[in-house]
């Protein structure tokens, strides 16, 4: 998705994002074919890098559209992860150096746990993992419980 703005006026944007979602989030590799030849239709003429850039990239695509919509949003989730990320950077970086290991850890430690002090948000994080959690667990029958072991 990302990459199909370097193609494109910054006006276009939302709206390229907005037609391209169909094909992401269809549920199966014919429906993603079509909605991506209506993408196509639009787009084409004003922005044929992009088509290309889909079409040459579509063999990646097929194996993500085989998992469960509860997986897809997780492997698209990089939000959350990026939450995590930014904080935790601005704490090492306001810090220069560590003497020791685990000075460096303690900070790592207390920069997360700044993000969330009474601890709710993680519960209401975990919250949205249950539907994921589930699909995966049909999906890649036992593997989740064989590592809980």
């Amino acid at each position: 998705m990302r990459n199909s703005f370097k193609y494109a006026s910054k006006k276009d944007w939302v709206a390229i994002a907005r037609d391209l979602k169909p094909v992401y989030t269809a549920p199966s590799e014919p429906a993603a074919l079509d909605a991506f030849a209506e993408f196509g239709e639009q787009w084409e003429k004003k922005y044929p890098a992009i088509i290309r850039l889909w079409t040459n990239a579509w063999a990646e695509l097929v194996p993500f559209l085989r998992f469960d919509q509860e997986i897809r949003a997780i492997i698209c989730t990089t939000n959350a992860i990026e939450s995590i990320n930014a904080p935790i950077r601005r704490a090492v970086n306001a810090r220069g150096h560590f003497p020791t290991e685990a000075a460096a850890l303690k900070c790592v430690y207390l920069a997360i746990m700044s993000l969330d002090p009474t601890g709710k948000v993680q519960q209401r994080w975990s919250n949205h993992w249950k539907a994921a959690l589930n699909a995966f667990e049909i999906t890649f029958d036992g593997r989740l419980s064989a590592a809980r072991k």
